[in-house]
């Protein structure tokens, strides 16, 4: 089944990160597929508030590739940004099947950069950005 969320601006990506997550269910697993400048960490941001993690703990990891954040319950997330890896055994070397059999949720940008590692069950998020601004998400069950 195919599903899109459109956030028409950024007064909306709160309601917006809101409704994600209900559709998201049980998955833990989710890969944000964009070219540069589309809201990809602007939306994991959104994502992270809406799951009560401090505002100011939440970064893009560009340099760290992951970061760690606690949700309002105190529920490890995971925040990678592959955009640096050159390698498929960079993300190895930083443990990356340790995080995501954690059964805790990794929110992944530019995964396309370690697309081999991903698992089956790796929900694969588009964001594309409309002709009036509007960031439109889809993604197929």
């Amino acid at each position: 089944m195919k599903h899109e969320l459109k956030i028409e601006s950024l007064d909306r990506i709160d309601a917006a990160a809101e409704e994600f997550l209900n559709q998201l269910g049980e998955r833990r697993i989710v890969a944000f597929y964009a070219p540069m400048g589309a809201g990809k960490t602007t939306f994991t941001n959104a994502v992270c508030r809406a799951l009560g993690v401090r505002d100011d703990a939440v970064s893009s990891p560009t340099f760290a590739i992951v970061n760690e954040y606690r949700t309002r319950d105190g529920e490890p997330v995971y925040h990678f940004d592959f955009y640096r890896i050159n390698k498929i055994a960079e993300a190895l070397d930083i443990g990356f099947f340790d995080y995501i059999d954690s059964g805790c949720l990794c929110l992944m940008e530019w995964p396309e950069n370690i697309e081999d590692l991903l698992p089956e069950e790796t929900l694969r998020v588009s964001i594309s950005v409309a002709p009036d601004g509007a960031r439109i998400l889809s993604w197929e069950d």
